[in-house]
């Protein structure tokens, strides 16, 4: 069994640049099989997400070569149209390749996607969506049977998500005429994969506000583009150095992409300051609790920084509250919060958190991906070791957590149990 040992009770000090965003690669890596030539994709992490996602290509016929961090899809050998189980249940965003592979082919046969449990996450505005577009599905034996060729159609999703919004995207680049997606995501992923897309010759506009104009039929074809930076993992270091102290700087991350992260981080204490593509934080001494903190979809609070925020501010001065409003189960790290000391009472989406002097080491177990991070950042401020296991949800979302962490300074390593 793999672990992390933290030593905690190090401040932080360095700098690291943070990697490519594993919300935008997944949904490029599956666009990329629209396109009629071959697609180079850059900045793209050693993730195990990733991994499962070129498999996925793989499996579809495509030929994919990785070099480093970048990705050549090469998809004119596309020869499938179907997803097995396996690849489907190794991540939650695998189902964003229905809307590619239903647009290159005309039909496409899934089933359920797995991913972290963190509460229902239904895909059926994924699917309402495509049915509003001509496509027939039947989703009644367990798995996902589409047929028939997309058409432009007005689709207004009740919630802004993220996933419904690029699967429509992408099946709306194939469709005939104009689709209008109404209250859509307006993540930087959103955005991100606007960017690739209109490399490849779409026509796309509006990503980035709640309103996004596909006019399809065109033919795609190849490009080149990198990556944004992920804004999570970002949230991460911040939320370490936050945590245990010092002063750190994270390069090639858009800081207007987490506004709200560093005004909590401002509030709670910490002196944070950068420019367009650069953030220095600086912290001394224990943190205020904060304003409550409710996440809400971009611009909002990030429901998946949340955990890592919660628990920096495990040792803190004053009572913070955190409202959930996206994951039915997004406080599954608390209870192992609670294990290395921390005040925590949790009632339904509410949880308040009274923040204490010191935490101590203690054996933890990653419950999800982010859980998993929030553990390493309460135990880079805790007092003693503590092991950290259940990795293979942390290698999903993070290329190389130990070694970043261990270029801030901070006593962390992989070992084997």
């Amino acid at each position: 069994m793999r672990a992390l040992r933290i030593c905690g009770g190090r401040p932080l000090c360095g700098s690291v640049k943070v990697h490519g965003a594993k919300n935008s690669v997944l949904p490029i890596l599956a666009a990329a099989i629209l396109a009629s030539g071959v697609c180079v994709i850059h900045n793209c992490p050693d993730l195990t997400d990733v991994d499962a996602a070129v498999a996925i290509l793989r499996h579809l016929g495509c030929r994919v070569c990785r070099q480093g961090e970048t990705i050549t899809v090469d998809s004119s050998t596309l020869k499938r149209m179907d997803i097995p189980d396996g690849l489907m249940r190794e991540m939650r965003s695998s189902i964003i390749f229905l809307g590619a592979v239903l647009g290159r082919c005309g039909q496409a046969e899934l089933s359920f996607p797995g991913g972290c449990e963190l509460g229902p996450r239904p895909i059926d505005l994924h699917l309402s969506a495509l049915r509003a577009m001509g496509v027939e599905i039947d989703d009644t034996h367990g798995s996902i049977s589409c047929t028939g060729t997309p058409r432009g159609a007005e689709l207004s999703l009740s919630i802004p998500s993220v996933g419904a919004t690029e699967n429509a995207m992408l099946a709306a680049c194939c469709a005939r005429g104009v689709t209008t997606i109404s209250n859509a995501a307006r993540e930087p992923e959103i955005l991100d994969l606007q960017r690739f897309l209109r490399t490849l010759g779409a026509d796309v506009r509006g990503a980035g506000t709640s309103t996004v104009v596909i006019r399809g039929g065109r033919r795609l074809h190849g490009g080149e583009h990198r990556v944004i930076s992920d804004r999570i993992v970002a949230a991460t270091y911040l939320s370490a150095a936050a945590a245990a102290g010092g002063a750190v700087e994270l390069q090639g991350v858009e800081r207007r992409m987490l506004l709200p992260v560093l005004d909590t981080l401002r509030e709670a204490g910490c002196t944070v300051f950068g420019d367009e593509h650069t953030i220095f934080l600086r912290q001394r001494g224990l943190l205020q609790g904060v304003s409550p903190i409710r996440t809400a979809p971009y611009p909002g609070f990030p429901t998946d920084a949340q955990p890592m925020v919660m628990a920096a501010l495990c040792r803190s001065c004053g009572v913070t509250v955190f409202v959930e409003t996206i994951f039915e189960n997004r406080f599954r790290q608390v209870p192992e919060l609670l294990r290395m000391g921390a005040d925590i009472r949790v009632e339904g989406r509410v949880a308040v958190v009274c923040g204490v002097p010191r935490l101590h080491g203690a054996r933890l177990k990653a419950p999800d991906l982010r859980g998993g991070a929030a553990l390493a950042v309460a135990a880079l401020s805790s007092e003693g070791e503590s092991l950290l296991t259940g990795l293979h949800h942390v290698d999903r979302g993070y290329a190389r957590l130990e070694r970043d962490l261990c270029a801030l300074g901070a006593e962390i390593q992989r070992i084997t149990l």
